[in-house]
């Protein structure tokens, strides 16, 4: 759903491409540590890979940016594009809401909070 709806061509067919090749390298059939040593190899090849693009930060609102890629036809790399929506799905979950952020009732009056050293950053 999300590729559908938030990515263009390019990147469903990176991403396509990508499971397609740990599908031929039997993925799933290898040992953990083939598993991990098959994923390390394909994070330092995207690294590489995404040396070569051109990449800029665009401003998108008052407070955020947003990379754009440029120069790129194939689309962003499937390592890429999977640790992207990896994150974005543990971020916008209920478990990773609170397992990373300290829930802190809204409205409330404002008054600021002493940080504890460890403590997580972000209040929502």
């Amino acid at each position: 759903m999300m590729l559908n709806d938030c990515y263009k061509a390019p990147e469903h067919n990176s991403f396509l491409e990508g499971v397609s090749s740990l599908e031929k390298k039997n993925f799933l059939s290898q040992s953990k540590e083939e598993q991990i040593a098959t994923l390390k190899k394909l994070e330092a090849d995207t690294n590489e890979l995404m040396k070569s693009y051109n990449v800029k930060q665009v401003k998108v609102g008052d407070n955020v940016d947003k990379e754009s890629i440029e120069g790129k036809k194939q689309g962003v790399p499937f390592w890429r594009l999977m640790k992207e929506l990896t994150l974005l799905g543990y971020y916008t979950s209920e478990e990773g809401i609170k397992a990373s952020f300290i829930y802190e009732p809204v409205p409330g009056k404002f008054k600021a909070i002493k940080m504890k050293p460890g403590q997580k950053a972000y209040q929502y």
